[in-house]
């Protein structure tokens, strides 16, 4: 994979409970579980009457070097400034599964 396709560093989050330290009550929230560098595409037109045509909400992927040490799925979100992206599923790489991740997303606010 060549790195120059990586250029949009994203933040990595999972949905957790946190206890507020004023209240000592539990709350969830998003919290940071890593960062790395990605590929953002949205799909192609080709791709996106596909995915209109099965009803599915994708609307791109995101690429990514695997970390064993990350073990991603699809109830983690990944953000870039404001733009929330939802992760639909993890596809490792068909060669050996150890080079890199796809994650289809859909965008939008995922549970704040």
């Amino acid at each position: 994979m060549k790195a120059g396709r990586l250029r949009h560093r994203c933040t990595i989050e999972r949905y957790a409970d946190q206890q507020d330290p004023d209240t000592g009550a539990m709350i969830q929230n998003w919290q940071e579980v890593g960062k790395a560098w990605m590929a953002i595409e949205p799909l192609s037109v080709r791709g996106f009457i596909a995915a209109n045509a099965t009803q599915s909400e994708v609307t791109g992927q995101l690429v990514m070097r695997y970390r064993p040490s990350l073990q991603l799925d699809s109830t983690m979100r990944v953000r870039k400034g404001s733009t929330i992206y939802n992760i639909e599923g993890v596809l490792p790489d068909k060669d050996s599964g150890r080079e890199y991740l796809t994650l289809p997303y859909s965008e939008g606010v995922n549970n704040g």
